[in-house]
């Protein structure tokens, strides 16, 4: 494995601010959606990716049980997958979560295949043995325990930051530890993305619903993030801000970008054998696509969060109103111009839903 020189500073950095942000953990907290793009065969025949959600101030006191954080620890991840025991969904610790190591100074530059197997056995062997000696870890067509850890070595994360209150992570840990735990996974109805919904919903209660368009009732990694940006929009005090989470260059080319369903079948060789079978079809979902499906998530590109910034997912939203903030408002107004997160939030100008897409 290729050894990163220890980032002192940014390691530095990344602790003050996760210590400074839990010192006001009564005052206010946070969470983000994670978009995770589809990769591998799976994802090419997928391409919907997959969702997850960050805890910033909750923690796992095992990976199957939540508590609030403590000093200095840093939150976790937790995501519906199937055959991890039985499962319905695991918490891991975010810097584990995404590069399968317990200190950002160990994360490598790059990668091979056999120096992320090795960091994943390391860290199940210390940790996730209680998921099961045997449990399987997984391969192109089936889930398993390796896809807990390491993620950013296979994929580009986008994360939909927002704020919460401790009373609505206090409420999500006592009806997550209440629940039994038990998977129901199903590809269609009960998958990742649902999963994301139902979290979502503990924080804004009948927020998020399924779609008949453009998901044909499903729900999509993609639609429950477009859904948070919407929402987001109407409830400014959510403080929304987007963040891209680099994928580690190495042994998997880059991966691809989410897709909803209807675009899956419109823009993928999908689309040949549904023309052929029935051409009334495959235009239905064109014209869908075109009128419900395409989307955008941002307006411009989020900032790109690798080890040395990561610091700035956990960092402390804007206040209400300070200098800095106060004058780019101002300078927006003056100029007829939106400020860069006034950008990333803020609905197109009256004209209703953006049909562009964010691809």
């Amino acid at each position: 494995m290729l050894a990163r020189r220890p980032r002192f500073r940014s390691v530095f950095a990344f602790t003050a601010v996760a210590i400074l942000t839990l010192g006001c953990v009564r005052c206010r907290a946070q969470s983000a959606l994670l978009l995770e793009q589809p990769y591998g065969l799976f994802g090419l025949l997928n391409p919907t990716g997959h969702n997850a959600i960050y805890l910033q101030n909750i923690c796992a006191a095992t990976p199957v049980k939540l508590r609030r954080c403590h000093a200095g620890e840093l939150g976790v991840v937790i995501a519906r997958y199937k055959g991890i025991d039985g499962y319905d969904w695991i918490a891991i610790p975010l810097v584990p979560y995404l590069y399968s190591v317990e200190k950002l100074s160990e994360v490598p530059a790059r990668v091979n295949r056999e120096s992320v197997q090795r960091m994943r056995e390391r860290y199940r062997e210390t940790h996730l043995l209680m998921l099961g000696k045997d449990l399987a870890p997984g391969n192109i067509m089936r889930d398993g325990w390796s896809e807990l850890l390491g993620v950013a070595y296979e994929r580009a994360i986008y994360a939909f930051r927002f704020e919460t209150t401790p009373e609505q992570d206090d409420a999500l840990i006592a009806e997550m530890n209440a629940g039994p735990n038990r998977s129901h996974f199903n590809l269609l109805f009960n998958n990742c993305a649902d999963f994301a919904r139902k979290v979502l919903n503990t924080y804004f209660p009948h927020a998020f619903r399924r779609s008949i368009f453009p998901d044909a009732g499903i729900t999509t990694p993609k639609q429950v993030a477009h859904k948070l940006v919407r929402y987001a929009r109407k409830h400014p005090q959510l403080h929304l801000a987007v963040f891209e989470i680099a994928q580690v260059p190495g042994y998997r080319r880059h991966s691809g970008s989410n897709k909803s369903i209807d675009q899956s079948f419109v823009t993928t060789p999908y689309v040949i054998p549904i023309m052929l079978l029935n051409p009334y079809v495959a235009a239905g979902l064109a014209v869908d696509y075109l009128a419900r499906g395409s989307y955008r998530l941002f307006t411009k590109r989020p900032v790109v969060l690798e080890p040395d910034n990561l610091s700035e997912l956990i960092a402390p939203p804007a206040p209400r109103q300070n200098p800095v903030s106060a004058g780019q408002e101002a300078a927006s107004a003056a100029t007829g111009a939106l400020s860069p997160l006034q950008i990333t939030v803020a609905a197109s100008s009256g004209s209703g839903e953006s049909r562009t897409a964010s691809e």
